[in-house]
């Protein structure tokens, strides 16, 4: 007689752990990714919308606008922390997010660009120059 019978139950007592664990670190890693996209995103949104009102000379508070966009987007990482540098030719946007061991560092900058100060200058210098 062949006792085979319980043999399969066996085999997927090992393997079901396996995929398992498998699924479950994929899905950690989506939602890694995810989170990792949106924070770039809303900080290159935020870097660019603190330019533009540099450019035009109006109050910006970085911060409040990258809370604001980012409002809750996130799926793995809780709150994360937002750091606004803004100096005369360049806006730093600096996020860094942690969940237990893992954490998401991201930087972008923007240039605050005043393309019409040159442009006026120059008119003024071509008046100048014709006078």
């Amino acid at each position: 007689m062949r006792r085979l019978k319980g043999s399969a139950t066996i085999e997927m007592a090992y393997i079901m752990p396996v995929i398992f664990l498998a699924f479950i670190a994929i899905v950690y890693a989506v939602f890694y990714f995810h989170d990792k996209n949106i924070l770039q995103g809303t900080a290159y949104e935020t870097a660019v919308v603190v330019s533009q009102k540099m450019r035009t000379q109006e109050e910006a508070d970085g911060e409040s606008i990258f809370r604001e966009r980012l409002s809750s987007k996130l799926i793995f990482f809780d709150t994360p922390t937002v750091t606004v540098d803004s100096g005369e030719k360049e806006i730093t946007v600096s996020v860094t997010a942690r969940r237990r061991a893992m954490g998401i560092f991201v930087e972008q900058r923007a240039s605050v660009i005043t393309a019409e100060k040159q442009i006026r200058d120059q008119r003024r210098i071509e008046n100048i120059v014709q006078e």
